[in-house]
């Protein structure tokens, strides 16, 4: 099996804005913990989001910058079509599994920093496998 130096990149940008985002989520959940659950588990998403989607950009451009310099235009729109698809397919899924298991986790009455930490772990591994998987069907790297 050949290892794809792009998948690898992106595979570390996950890990990098995961614990970024699952440690400040987990604070965050925690303040809340006063709140309803379903404000709880919202604005913990929410903020994940912010930090992932901040985090991953800046690491996503550090990483292409020169990669894109050399590149057509047209490739590059062709591969950020592809990416973005696969990244949307992968958001469904990770939000599809962490609203309702953070949800779920609170209403038991597990700690707020607790439930976030272990939604955020199951959602990310299965949006890390969903967006490797489409990315490979897709042949974008």
């Amino acid at each position: 099996m050949k290892i794809n130096k792009q998948l690898l990149q992106i595979n570390r940008n996950f890990i990098i804005c995961f614990i970024a985002s699952a440690s400040l989520s987990a604070v965050a959940a925690q303040l809340l913990a006063g709140y309803e659950n379903y404000q709880t588990t919202t604005i913990t998403i929410i903020i994940g989001y912010v930090i992932y989607f901040g985090l991953f950009s800046s690491l996503f451009y550090i990483d292409n910058r020169k990669r894109y310099k050399t590149m057509e235009s047209k490739l590059i729109k062709k591969e950020l079509l592809k990416l973005i698809s696969s990244f949307g397919v992968g958001e469904i899924i990770y939000l599809g599994i962490r609203w309702p298991s953070l949800y779920y986790f609170l209403e038991i009455g597990i700690e707020p920093y607790l439930a976030s930490i272990i939604s955020e772990v199951i959602a990310t591994t299965c949006y890390m496998i969903s967006v490797t998987v489409f990315l490979r069907k897709t042949k974008t790297f």
